[in-house]
């Protein structure tokens, strides 16, 4: 199971607004420019500082865009380019005319680093991207009025706002990834788990049964050879990948023993690999039980397919489950039936219902719906 958030930046989509703004800004400029066109000199120097910041507009959005442009060092070399480009605009008015009024031509386009600082560096980055930017407006200006100080305000409650939706959003993202790795991790505990309960726990089971003879000890030797193997391999592996389908019906069919009767339809039960094959292991699990819990009793499988669901049944003529036994089980450790088989079909979506009694024997209903896939 990876995690869904490892390539995922929760602050993209506010990037996104960053980008967004600053074309957007450069557009207004050169439609303020153009409106106002009179009030300006000549039409060189404007042009000029109006390409040069569609040139850089160009720059930040392709680094912006992508993750390793989302740093502190590139928001303040945006800073730092924006300041010199409103001090590239003395040009385009004579000497005197800012302070009377005349119109800057890189109009609110200079507030985009500010929201650039907000998104890296949170609330204080956003606070002091605004001042920054209000300062060197406010010295090409050389006067601080009402409409000044309207605007420094607005600037400072946007950027210092976004940087706070940024600082909350990366507080959750770290959040959201420490659950996400929890719940990785207790995944693949349970998966390693059911897979030493269905080797090597039951060899240790059949090792303290066969330990009062001296019978068998060649074979005893044999299964631990394998599950030593086994161990190592899933100590030093990741969890199958299983892809595409399989006939369910063929692979619980290869469970058929003397002591084991297995019934289905004669064509194919097609289910997704993975799903296959937990079921099966469940299947093998609840066999497994029997034989170690009732030697000698004989076991039936049956798979009914249905449109919208699939029943596997397992059941013995066993001396059944004695009332209360499962829950010591559990008390003590033993945690087969419900890892090995209740974990697993609910993992699978489904259900698994027991129905035993004290000389009932034992039925296992395994019920999984015909969407699950894994």
């Amino acid at each position: 199971m990876g995690d869904p958030l490892q390539h995922r930046d929760l602050l993209t989509p506010l990037w996104r607004v960053v980008v967004a703004f600053r074309l957007v800004a450069w557009v207004l400029a050169v439609a303020g420019w153009f409106r106002e066109r009179d009030d300006y000199p000549g039409v060189v120097a404007p042009l000029a500082v109006l390409a040069a910041m569609a040139a850089w507009t160009g720059v930040v959005t392709a680094a912006y865009s992508r993750a390793a442009g989302r740093r502190t060092r590139t928001a303040l070399l945006d800073l730092g380019v924006t300041v010199l480009l409103l001090a590239a605009t003395v040009a385009t008015q004579p000497a005197g005319a800012f302070g009377e009024g005349a119109p800057i031509v890189t109009s609110i386009w200079v507030a985009g680093p500010a929201l650039a600082m907000a998104l890296v560096r949170g609330r204080g980055g956003g606070l002091v991207g605004a001042l920054v930017v209000w300062a060197a407006v406010t010295f090409m200006r050389g006067y601080v009025g009402d409409r000044e100080v309207f605007n420094l305000t607005l600037l400072v409650l946007v950027a210092v706002l976004l940087g706070h939706a940024a600082t909350i959003t990366q507080q959750a993202e770290l959040v959201l990834r420490a659950a996400a790795a929890a719940q990785a991790a207790a995944a693949e505990r349970e998966r390693l788990g059911r897979a030493v309960h269905d080797g090597v726990l039951q060899v240790l089971a059949a090792v303290r049964r066969r330990a009062e003879s001296a019978d068998g000890l060649a074979d005893l030797a044999r299964l631990a050879a394998e599950q030593e193997v086994a161990l190592r391999g899933l100590l030093t592996t990741g969890p199958e990948v299983a892809v595409g389908t399989a006939d369910l019906g063929a692979v619980l069919r290869l469970l058929a023993t003397p002591d084991v009767e297995v019934a289905g339809p004669a064509g194919p039960v097609e289910l997704p690999a993975g799903t296959t094959a937990e079921l099966a292991a469940a299947v093998r699990e609840a066999l497994a039980n029997t034989a170690e819990h009732a030697p000698g009793a004989r076991s039936w499988v049956s798979l009914e397919p249905a449109d919208d669901e699939v029943v596997v049944v397992v059941r013995d003529d066993g001396p059944g489950i004695p009332e209360g036994r499962l829950a010591r089980a559990v008390t003590e450790g033993h945690h087969g039936v419900r890892s090995s088989i209740c974990g697993r079909l609910a993992d699978l979506g489904g259900t698994a219902v027991l129905h035993t009694g004290p000389g009932q024997g034992t039925e296992w209903e395994l019920t999984i719906p015909r969407g699950t896939g894994r």
